[in-house]
């Protein structure tokens, strides 16, 4: 665990209420009218604290990373509200936008895309330098780029060579170092080990939490990774088909699920005590996804739920709490309350 429990207590750096990312489905020929919306991110509220590690789970598709991009701005919220740090992120205009994006940045997932071929490692790293107008002078930005690579544990000679010359966990520290050039307070991870290697994922992660005790960062750790999330972690954001389903302590949440989505997804991880993998039970989720563009009423969940009652298809459930900061958003602990239904579910 990253955080302590004065961080789990701490102010809220990143707030989201009721967050929307919807994409238009267009078709038609020439004209292409609007039929239908793909909603990526479908009223999402979610709070980062100062200090901590909150991480984002879910299947591919459900929405995290277009919710990370929306907290930063990168992609245009269709409705709802970001804060940071008290600021209205929503409502910046371009000059204030670019001071922001100095103090809360992303680590991108493919480090192989994220970076350009044709620019030198140091010339990646002193970019951010020269945006925000940060250690003027060419010996100064120089020093600092150095500076950044040791922090990311590489070799400051290095900065002459450019990123073919490196492989995938090299070149995703180079991406680390040009996301702290700024000095941020928030670090959107999106999927930043998933195209690395086991060995080097390990790795990568352990310098993340370095980092954030050396710096004092603040992440959002998106993955699907959950073993990777339960291990750098302080809570866990659990995510469905555009919406967060369930919310705790990274104990809470691994240990205890209180919403049936969690369960399968825990359920799927591998055990390393062979004893144990036999005996535990497997949840197998009926069906597919539904389309983003077509969210079934009610429940979103219900069409895969193994727990669906009366009220599932008419009534959508809100993330509500269910015990001491851990939320679910379940007819299981809402519509009847946690007794006899709700003992299903654990």
């Amino acid at each position: 665990m990253t955080g302590t429990s004065e961080t789990l207590r701490g102010d809220v750096l990143v707030r989201a209420r009721d967050l929307q990312v919807h994409f238009p489905v267009r078709a038609g020929g020439l004209r292409r009218k609007r039929v239908g919306a793909v909603r990526a991110v479908d009223g999402v509220d979610l709070e980062v604290r100062r200090g901590e590690t909150l991480g984002l789970v879910g299947e591919s598709g459900c929405g995290k990373s277009t919710l990370g991009n929306a907290l930063l701005r990168l992609v245009e919220p269709t409705g709802g509200t970001v804060e940071f740090d008290g600021t209205d992120v929503t409502a910046l205009g371009k000059r204030d936008l670019r001071a922001l994006r100095r103090r809360a940045v992303m680590v991108f997932q493919d480090p192989y895309a994220s970076l350009d071929p044709r620019t030198t490692v140091g010339q990646t790293v002193a970019e951010p330098l020269e945006v925000h107008g940060l250690h003027p002078g060419r010996q100064a930005r120089a020093a600092r780029v150095a500076e950044l690579l040791e922090l990311v544990g590489m070799d400051p000679s290095v900065a002459s060579r450019y990123p073919h010359e490196f492989s995938g966990g090299q070149r995703q520290r180079v991406g680390i170092a040009r996301a702290l050039a700024g000095e941020p307070d928030f670090v959107v991870c999106d999927e930043a080990i998933a195209s690395l290697d086991v060995s080097v994922q390990a790795q990568v992660l352990n310098l993340l939490r370095r980092l954030q005790r050396q710096l004092g960062l603040t992440y959002l750790f998106v993955s699907h990774d959950l073993s990777a999330v339960r291990h750098v972690s302080d809570r866990i954001a659990v995510m469905y088909l555009g919406r967060v389903v369930e919310v705790g302590t990274a104990e809470q949440v691994s240990g205890d699920p209180q919403h049936p989505y969690t369960r399968a997804l825990l359920s799927a991880v591998p055990v390393p005590d062979p004893v144990r993998e036999r005996r535990r039970e497997r949840i197998v989720l009926a069906g597919d996804v539904p389309s983003a563009s077509k969210v079934p009423s009610g429940c979103r969940f219900r069409t895969r739920c193994p727990h669906a009652f009366e009220p599932c298809p008419d009534v959508d459930p809100a993330l509500q709490e269910v015990r001491g900061g851990q939320a679910a958003a379940c007819h299981l602990h809402g519509v009847v309350g946690v007794g006899d239904r709700a003992d299903a579910v654990r």
